[in-house]
């Protein structure tokens, strides 16, 4: 603490701060600082100072009724939310004794006394403002909005709220032009779902009604937006409200969405497998522009009934929209370039666990999308069930706080309220690039659905509801108070919306009645496949590759990566022109290396996947020294395109969605996801089911998203051995998925290859079983021709190894690690040629032209055996089987061999595994008794 006049400069204001905690309580302050003050004495001609310390020896101020005070007013702002009139039904508040001025020793007599008595210095100004805006800071905190923000961290956010709210800033500007559009769309909103309640009785559509100002909140944050250069927004909800905000926010024309409670419109090609989907799950896309703002898309992404997991598709692809990938290195961001509005249910933002994973990822650097905005339709209730029954928190949104996300509560019955919390989300994203929630609190009018009756379960609520009048009511009157309105005009308004409605439903009977009429058209479409276009990538000259190779392991003088893993990569300079000399990963950098070059950009992430779970990839290298990282693909030379590599967080769910987002939005780029183990892919199964395999027959979505699962019978144990292909191969169907399980360095290098070619004109999601042991067999690896001189093999033969199909007798076909098992065994050579191998690489879509081909061969064979690691009821077993009886004459026998029905996927113990996979090899070569 300087000897010199302290009250001085920018210290002066927290200077004075400390000698008034001094003068209250020595011990409130540091021992340095206490000893400073004893012996300080204040300089006579600083006024503040001495109207501080006159007021201070004043005999009239107790110093326990300024803490007091001071303290009411810093639990007013910290738990007024407690007392705040959140809820439009009117259910009294909890409140907290620490808002009762009597719990702090203070009186209002006493704030004033204090106010009196104390004219000028920093704490007679304190103290008057709580003298005279207590009761404001009440209206403030405790009134129509609830803020929490002391979970907070950063001090400038809770300020720069604290100052917004006490402010009242953002109700400014709320003129009475603006007072009439809010007036305009709640009379379409409300007046959208009245009309469907009567001319559509009974049929679902999840009506908006009790949070009506949903679709005026997300307008102000779109327009907010808008002015300030957004160039996208993407917009995440389930059910609720979703027909009126595609009809209000997004432009959907009325006779469209009148249409799909009728005649929905699935005329698509039969072999695409277009199915569609209820009209609450679908999305849209709209033009914004408003006055000066250049036009701005909206996109509402369609999600299925599994409420949240939309939520990371969203984010994924509001980075999508702002990343540029046309430069090599990690791509650039500019978070203007879009914002995510995310719309959740009350019961399933704490309830379902994928919006924890999904919050995790805001401040992430390969998800961070400078913040969403959250809105909570708190309906007080899910399907049946009370609050009280569903969390275990005292609001549904205080999952958010455990990531310091700002949170407001609001009144969905106060009209101006609701569009000053949409003004502050957006204008603190702006600020902050973080996320912001608003806590919408209204009611649901009706039951879950419009099917449903609620009162059978909460009757005292909906007594409530049945008599409490609706928002667009509410605001009606408060406008005719306010004489911004005459009595008649907001009747008319209603009415006007009504009969645009009328005619968008009499347009659609009208269409209905003549499809009756008219002779329906023959369908062009075909239930056969089509036949797939060739988009292989153009092969690489041996000298090409060399030279993407040398890039490859090319390195800053300065930069000193760690001595072991150098001298393993560095050998990839000579494997490579080794016979046999190129493993997995070296293949896998090559082929980056390669799509990189051809200009299509790529994206990596899963847990550990820089490294590799295996240690296998090292595509970032870090310096022994510093620190540093390095990443070759950033510095090739050739490449034309940026390249993204990320560890995700421990996730499966959020993340696999958050790449599949990114990828229907960015169509040009290569998009992988990796498991830390095949068998993690069960953490993100609905992603899985309800978005990768069939996005594309509900909603006309075209993902490329590659899925990389480890798999492989290892002796690890149940959880480490499969990634789970029989699920993905019951999925699969209509041409909508890949699915490869390859054996050879060469053909995961042309798959690769393969994937990001289709990219522009045939995009499918890949999924790739990629070994663990084959990694670094030598029987798996290829050489340079290999990746020079083919392309990939949808089935792979022995080639030169292979004996004369005219003298086979059984043919073993299989896919993946367990042929390499099978080719390292000896059995084959045992057999003196009456045995051949036939490995199937691309399971779907399934190789129908390439087997018969093949098949046709063996002209003496006696048996056809399917070998595999996995159980019976597991693994390919289930699909191929058909599969090949078809192709083989009625005759054939057809054997499986493998592990039998099983409800685990592997053994427990190394030594069982050994035992198991020695006797599937040795049967499937040596013969078996039992045909299926």
């Amino acid at each position: 603490m300087p000897a010199a006049n302290p009250f001085h400069g920018p210290n002066a204001g927290y200077l004075i701060e400390l000698y008034e905690r001094y003068l209250a309580d020595p011990s409130a302050v540091d021992a340095q600082t206490r000893a400073f003050f004893a012996e300080w004495t204040p300089p006579p001609d600083d006024p503040d100072v001495a109207a501080l310390v006159a007021a201070t020896a004043q005999p009239t101020l107790d110093a326990t009724r300024i803490v007091g005070a001071a303290r009411l007013i810093r639990y007013i702002r910290e738990l007024g939310h407690t007392a705040a009139r959140i809820d439009p039904l009117g259910s009294p508040p909890p409140s907290d004794p620490g808002l009762e001025m009597v719990n702090h020793g203070v009186t209002k007599a006493d704030l004033a006394q204090l106010a009196a008595e104390i004219v000028r210095g920093p704490i007679s100004r304190a103290v008057a403002n709580a003298a005279d805006g207590v009761e404001q800071l009440r209206q403030v905190y405790s009134g129509s909005i609830g803020y929490e923000t002391d979970h907070i961290q950063n001090f400038e956010e809770r300020e720069w709220i604290r100052r917004m709210a006490e402010s009242r800033f953002f109700f400014d500007n709320f003129d009475t032009e603006r007072q009439r559009e809010l007036l305009d769309r709640l009379s379409e909103v409300e007046g959208f779902e009245r009309f469907l309640h009567k001319t559509l009785p009974g049929q679902k559509r999840f009506s908006i009604e009790g949070t009506d100002m949903a679709v005026p909140v997300i307008d102000a944050i779109i327009r907010n937006a808008a002015a300030a250069g957004t160039r996208e927004v993407v917009i995440g909800m389930a059910h609720r409200g979703r027909l009126n905000v595609l009809a209000h926010i997004l432009g959907k024309p009325y006779s469209s969405i009148l249409s799909e409670f009728h005649t929905p419109d699935y005329s698509k090609d039969t072999y695409t497998g277009w199915t569609g989907d209820v009209k609450y799950h679908l999305g849209a896309r709209k033009a914004y522009r408003e006055s000066g703002v250049i036009e701005m898309p909206i996109t509402m992404a369609p999600n299925p009934s599994h409420l949240e997991f939309v939520n990371p598709v969203i984010v994924g692809r509001a980075r999508a929209a702002q990343e540029k990938r046309t430069r090599p290195g990690y791509p650039q961001r500019d978070e203007k370039e879009s914002l995510a509005i995310l719309v959740h249910g009350d019961a399933a933002f704490p309830g379902q666990g994928i919006v924890a994973e999904t919050l995790n990822l805001s401040r992430l650097k390969g998800y961070h999308i400078g913040g969403a905005i959250h809105v909570i339709l708190n309906n007080q209730i899910g399907f049946t069930t009370d609050y009280h029954d569903s969390r275990s928190t005292h609001y549904a949104s205080d999952l958010a706080r455990g990531f310091e996300i700002p949170i407001v509560h609001v009144n969905a019955d106060e009209p101006e309220a609701c569009i000053a919390a949409a003004r502050m989300a957006w204008a603190y994203r702006e600020k902050f690039q973080k996320d912001f929630l608003i806590d919408l609190v209204g009611y649901r009018r009706w039951g879950h659905n419009e099917g449903d009756e609620p009162e059978f379960t909460q009757p005292r609520m909906y007594e409530k509801i049945r008599n409490h009048p609706t928002v667009r009511e509410i605001w009606a009157r408060e406008l005719e108070r306010r004489g911004v309105i005459t009595s008649n005009e907001a009747q008319r308004i209603f009415d006007e919306v009504q009969n645009r409605l009328q005619q968008a439903f009499d347009t659609v009977r009208e269409r209905q009645r003549l499809s009756t009429t008219t002779p329906p058209v023959a369908s062009k479409s075909s239930d056969k496949p089509k036949p797939r276009p060739s988009v292989y990538a153009k092969p690489l000259t041996p000298q090409r590759l060399i030279e993407l190779n040398e890039a490859l392991l090319d390195r800053p003088d300065e930069f000193t990566p760690h001595p072991k893993l150098e001298r393993m990569l560095q050998r990839r300079r000579q494997a490579i022109h080794d016979p046999a000399g190129i493993e997995w990963a070296h293949a896998e950098a090559l082929a980056f290396a390669a799509i990189l070059a051809d200009g299509t950009p790529i994206r990596l992430s899963g847990q550990d996947s820089e490294r590799g779970t295996f240690s296998q990839r090292h595509l970032v290298l870090h310096d022994v020294m510093s620190g540093e990282r390095f990443v070759p693909l950033h510095h090739l030379p050739q490449a034309r395109a940026a390249f993204a590599v990320y560890n995700s967080p421990l996730s499966e769910a959020a993340v696999l969605a958050f790449e599949y987002g990114y990828s229907t939005h960015a169509p040009g780029t290569m998009v992988l996801w990796e498991a830390q183990f095949g068998d993690f892919a069960n953490g993100a199964q609905v992603i899985i089911d309800q978005f990768i395999v069939s996005g594309r027959a509900k909603w006309g979505q075209d993902p490329a998203l590659v899925l990389l699962l480890p798999h492989g019978y290892e002796g690890q144990g149940p959880e480490h051995s499969s990634g789970r292909l029989e699920r993905f191969l019951q999925l699969a169907a209509t041409d909508n998925i890949r699915v490869a399980n390859c054996t050879t360095a060469a053909q995961y290098y042309h798959l690769l290859r393969y994937q990001a070619a289709s990219l522009s004109g045939y995009p499918r999601p890949l999924v790739v079983l990629t070994p663990k042991s084959l990694l670094r067999n030598p029987r798996a690896n290829s050489s340079l021709s290999d990746l020079s001189d083919e392309t990939f093999q949808p089935v792979l033969t022995l080639g030169s190894a292979a004996p004369n199909p005219a003298e086979v007798a059984r043919l073993v076909l299989c896919s993946g690690k367990v042929a390499v098992d099978l080719m390292a065994s000896g059995e084959l050579e045992r057999a003196g040629g009456s045995v051949d191998l036939l490995r199937v690489e691309l399971l779907y879509p399934f190789p129908e032209e390439e087997l018969a081909a093949l098949l046709a061969r063996y002209t003496n064979l006696h048996e056809v055996i399917w070998m595999q690691e996995e159980p019976q009821n597991m693994g390919a077993w289930s699909y191929i089987a058909p599969r090949l009886r078809a192709l083989l004459p009625a005759d054939m026998p057809l054997h499986y061999v493998g592990r039998g029905e099983s409800a685990s996927p592997a053994e427990g113990l190394h030594s069982q595994h050994s035992i198991e996979q020695n006797r599937i090899i040795r049967t499937a070569v040596q013969g078996v008794s039992v045909i299926v």
